[in-house]
């Protein structure tokens, strides 16, 4: 629990895509803003006299970025949690009831008691290479896609559909070549970037564009241990024990986007990279399931990364297999 945020008033804010209902934990008192530049601007200035005020939201799927990032850009502290926390957060409280106005009161009430820590925001710079990214994300989706129906009206005769799922495939190709000069131009803008990514590429499995998915979707690589960095991106097991039952461990959580670039950066990594390969056959030789093996030989590879990033060394098979491979 943060000592600076102990005694602060708390409001709760409610997103949603048309309007921002907010809660004041010290007044109990709810009022509605639109969330747009006008709403935000109000709201803004309707609480500019308050003193020692946090604010806390849940992630809505973008929704929350303008309201957050312009109540940040004021100097006030804003944290930006998980929905899942904060619904069982109401549920332990015995509210069960959901409404846009009980919601946000529960958010202050949760910031209030829970002090959940301050996000810190990405800058505008790092903000656009987040967004080039996660837009080649969805392209290269729709690209396997179109390439699934490809083959699926493969030998059916509808030769204007086959031609027109062509084009589409073609131009995606084309948009998402172009896609990565924009996020390289990007990546090249930044000194940090730059060194960080010629360490992360030193990894063999680690090319340029998962290097630059690292940078943009997890900045904290290298800023935490590695059991932190590991339940970030949802590759750290959590036990399922009762008493004498001993559940089998799961992961789960994280971000989804970190954890299946790194699960294809393994794929290649167990085939070219000596000390992950070795980690690899020798879970295999465990009775391990290989899904299992290679989620394990992701999170290794995670907590390598995070380890040079914080030295700034690159990799060096030798160090890696005497640190991090089974005797």
């Amino acid at each position: 629990m943060s000592d600076q945020l102990s005694n602060r008033t708390w409001f709760g804010i409610d997103v949603s895509k048309d309007f921002l209902d907010v809660y004041d934990q010290s007044q109990h008192r709810h009022i509605r803003y639109g969330n747009q530049s006008d709403g935000i601007a109000t709201l803004i200035a309707a609480l500019s006299e308050v003193h020692d005020k946090a604010f806390v939201c849940e992630a809505s799927g973008g929704y929350e970025t303008p309201v957050a990032t312009q109540l940040a850009a004021q100097g006030w502290p804003v944290s930006v949690v998980n929905p899942r926390q904060v619904r069982d957060f109401a549920k332990a409280t015995g509210t069960l009831a959901k409404t846009d106005a009980i919601d946000a009161a529960i958010l202050a009430r949760f910031g209030q008691l829970m002090q959940p820590p301050v996000t810190v925001f990405a800058t505008e710079l790092a903000q656009q290479l987040k967004d080039w990214v996660r837009r080649r994300q969805q392209l290269v989706e729709l690209l396997s896609g179109e390439k699934n129906r490809k083959q699926q009206l493969t030998g059916l005769g509808s030769v204007p559909l086959q031609e027109d799922v062509e084009a589409h495939i073609e131009w995606l190709e084309h948009r998402i070549k172009q896609l990565d000069e924009t996020i390289e131009q990007l990546s090249q803008q930044q000194s940090q970037w730059r060194d960080d990514k010629a360490l992360l590429t030193s990894v063999k499995g680690i090319g340029p564009v998962i290097s630059t998915l690292l940078l943009a979707e997890l900045p904290e690589l290298g800023h935490l241990t590695g059991k932190q960095i590991a339940a970030l991106a949802g590759l750290a097991p959590f036990n399922r024990d009762s008493g004498r039952y001993r559940g089998q461990r799961t992961t789960w959580g994280g971000r989804a986007t970190v954890r299946s670039a790194l699960y294809m950066a393994v794929l290649v990594a167990v085939r070219h990279n000596p000390p992950i390969r070795t980690y690899y056959e020798h879970l295999l030789s465990r009775g391990k399931a290989k899904k299992v093996a290679l989620i394990a030989c992701a999170r290794k590879l995670l907590t390598c990364l995070n380890a040079m990033l914080k030295h700034r060394t690159s990799w060096q098979d030798e160090s890696v297999t005497a640190r991090y491979a089974p005797a």
